[in-house]
């Protein structure tokens, strides 16, 4: 037997902290020998944090990220142990993404990213190159200090792996696991039994599942033991790293760490016989095949031995059944986790939220009990630093620290429910409600005063006073007065969070959390610099729909019943005067409603399309109860508001990345901001196509597919993805 014991890691790096950094990293080595692991894994640019975008355009980091590692090799962090670190590297006019790989003070290789991730939320073409010199690998000179600190002159630089006297050894960065033609196939047919992918990925709903996969596919077929480290939470942005740092062998998973936590540093060990991967290996025909006439790849010899034999007292890790958090779930703890991390490095001393009773912010403000739950959780499980920090933030005193989740939301969070006229006694009650069950600090404020006072001077300077469309006024002044009362909503939020703490004799400044979904900020449906605009936002790019069913799972799993009532309400802005026979709904004023809201954002950016390409999605998908006329008239909508409001996107408050169709312009969803909002050509075009497939069923004098459709659907119920067989519009995209 060749018995081997690995450690990956999720780190909780924070970009360019190197104090931080450097802190987890050497935690981790530690945990790793003091369980006895031979290979220890970190994360992708774990020295400097994932996250450091242009800083990483900047000589300092890049020295600094040496001085770490300088620090790491010269002291015995190394001994007895192949570590794997990220870090960049600039070798000639290039700058690489780069693991160095590191046993017993010396480096032993240095491993260039060759497939960069450049897409979505990523741009390393935008910092790094990517290697491309496949046959060989190069001499890279070591710069002056850590040559004489490490008396080593120059290091094997490229694509390659590790011969040990026992094994061989590869790293695979992140991306290129992704990549059509993975370095690991090839890796594999040249021997190598243990691959180490550090990866930077960050948290999607929906996604795990995805990755690991991935990972079981990549020794599914071919053998090998595949390690795997993330990052873990939020290291100065819009992402949150989810961790689950995995072993899998032979397409089994043998041991997975968290994907949420507060916890700075966690360690998964694994104990492997890699006899396994060659018997496995040896009895595939077309492995045995492809292995005999494989592309040598270059490597590194290392004398070292890194198996133990036979020996009864370490025992082997079994296969695990995957863990996977359901999307409530993920809801609740990844955007906690992002929140507990931005509290605690951003220097405030809590949040505060404009609470209005409705499914949005009533969102938050679970997300943010579920937080105070999740420190309470992980100080009663003995971690020093989580209780630190919760000591510091909610000025504890005498020794004492937080043991109840409602005494901790007390001293961190504060709610505010900022009614006026057109506000209905059922928002407020419940948003009292919600508040008492977290534990918040509430305020009931009315801004009926402020908002009069405005109108006064505004008739005082025009000599008019708008008056709302329901007592005769203009689609103008409508929408001035509901705009006056959402931004003086934002104006008193940051304004109570500046001064409240002082009222309270407490040090610092609250955080404004904000509210609006995805599917709000897709469509344009808020106020410019109201209440959308905060400091942050734990739900930006989270869909109405699932939050909703996050609002269900909440009332039981967190224990704030008040929120299956909150959720049962239909959505309303409460920004207009409530008549008896008038009540503002946010889909009738939207003229579309969430479900289709979430359709329209998946085709537009998931799918690329539009608007031509997304009528003819929609007719097959729609076409069971729609015409085409129909259809074309709600993509006509959807793109005419979409466009008139996609200035908005600019000054969306930065929100926590969540959902493959945000419309967040800053980093993911990139496009101008100013439209021909009338599409003359796309539209014309879809009018066109109406009307040849009008007169195409004209002509024959039967029913056109379309119609045959809708006639095989009569009675089932919405509108259903005739492809799918499905009444829900969603399935398939």
């Amino acid at each position: 037997m060749r018995l081997l014991k690995t450690a990956t890691c999720n780190l909780n790096q924070w970009a360019m902290d190197f104090d931080c950094n450097l802190k987890n990293i050497k935690e981790s080595i530690a945990e790793a020998k003091e369980a006895g692991a031979v290979i220890r894994l970190g994360p992708e640019l774990e020295i400097t944090g994932y996250g450091c975008e242009d800083h990483f355009l900047e000589l300092d980091t890049v020295n600094h990220a040496w001085e770490c590692l300088k620090e790491l090799l010269v002291g015995d962090w190394t001994d007895g142990i192949l570590c794997s670190f990220g870090m960049p590297v600039i070798k000639g006019s290039e700058r690489y993404n780069c693991q160095i790989l590191c046993m017993n003070r010396k480096i032993i290789m240095i491993r260039p990213k060759m497939w960069l991730a450049n897409d979505g939320n990523y741009r390393e073409l935008r910092w790094f190159t990517a290697w491309k010199q496949r046959d060989q690998l190069v001499n890279f000179q070591l710069p002056k200090e850590i040559s004489e600190a490490l008396s080593q002159d120059s290091v094997p630089f490229g694509y390659g792996y590790i011969q040990f006297l026992d094994t061989a050894v590869s790293a695979e960065i992140c991306e290129e696991l992704f990549a059509p033609t993975p370095p690991h196939a090839e890796l594999a047919l040249n021997g190598v039994e243990v691959f180490m992918n550090a990866s930077g990925s960050h948290h999607q709903l929906r996604k795990l599942d995805i990755r690991l996969r991935a990972f079981i596919g990549a020794t599914h077929t071919r053998g090998g033991v595949y390690m795997y480290s993330n990052h873990q939470g939020c290291d100065g942005g819009r992402l949150y790293y989810d961790g689950c740092a995995s072993v899998v062998v032979n397409g089994d998973l043998v041991a997975q760490g968290s994907q949420f936590s507060l916890k700075d540093v966690e360690v998964v060990i694994a104990q492997i016989d890699l006899e396994a991967v060659a018997s496995l290996r040896g009895s595939i025909s077309s492995f045995q095949e492809q292995a005999s006439c494989k592309t040598r790849v270059p490597f590194v010899e290392a004398r070292y031995n890194l198996c133990q034999s036979f020996n009864l007292k370490m025992c082997l890790s079994s296969p695990l059944k995957i863990k996977y958090h359901s999307p409530e779930e993920e809801i609740a703890f990844g955007p906690g986790c992002w929140l507990w991390d931005y509290l605690r490095r951003s220097g405030a001393s809590g949040f505060l939220l404009p609470l209005s009773g409705g499914a949005d912010s009533s969102s938050v403000a679970a997300i943010v009990g579920c937080m105070c739950q999740l420190v309470v959780k992980e100080i009663a499980n003995g971690d020093e630093q989580v209780k630190a920090d919760a000591i510091r933030i909610g000025q504890y005193k005498d020794g004492q620290y937080p043991t109840d989740s409602r005494e901790f939301a007390k001293r961190i969070f504060y709610t505010v429910f900022m009614g006026s006229e057109n506000s209905s006694e059922a928002t407020k009650s419940r948003a009292k409600v919600l508040a008492d069950e977290i534990g918040a600090w509430h305020l009931d404020v009315s801004i009926d005063g402020v908002i009069s006072a405005l109108l006064s001077l505004f008739q005082t300077v025009t000599g008019k006073r708008p008056q709302y469309k329901v007592d005769g006024g203009s689609n103008s002044e409508n929408l001035g007065l509901q705009n006056i009362q959402a931004r003086i909503r934002m104006v008193l939020a940051f304004m109570f969070a500046s001064l409240l703490p002082w009222v309270h004799n407490k040090p610092g400044f609250y955080l404004v959390l904000g509210s609006s979904n995805v599917d709000e900020a897709l469509r344009g449906y808020l106020t410019k610099y109201d209440c959308s605009s905060a400091d942050i936002n734990p739900i930006g790019s989270i869909s109405k729909q699932d939050l909703r069913t996050f609002l269900r799972w909440a009332a039981t799993h967190l224990g704030y019943a008040s929120l299956a009532e909150i959720e049962a309400a239909p959505p309303t802005a409460e920004l207009e005067p409530i008549r008896s026979d008038y009540s503002q709904l946010d889909e009738v004023d939207m003229g579309m409603t969430y479900e289709e809201l979430s359709v329209y954002g998946r085709l537009r950016k998931i799918f690329r399309c539009g608007p031509m390409s997304m009528f003819k999605n929609l007719c097959y998908r729609w076409g069971a109860k729609l015409t085409p006329q129909e259809v074309a008239d709600k993509v006509k909508h959807f793109f005419k508001y979409y466009s008139i409001n996609r200035h908005k996107m600019t000054v969306l408050t930065p929100s926590y990345h969540a959902e493959s169709y945000s419309p967040e312009d800053n980093r993911f969803d990139l496009r101008q901001f100013l439209y021909n909002a009338r599409w003359p050509y796309q539209f014309r075009k879809i009018d066109d196509l109406v009307r040849e497939l009008d007169g195409d069923r004209v002509h024959l004098g039967e029913s056109s597919e379309l119609d045959k459709l809708r006639d095989a659907s009569q009675g089932g119920g919405g509108m259903g993805v005739v492809a799918a067989g499905s009444g829900n519009p969603n399935v398939g995209l």
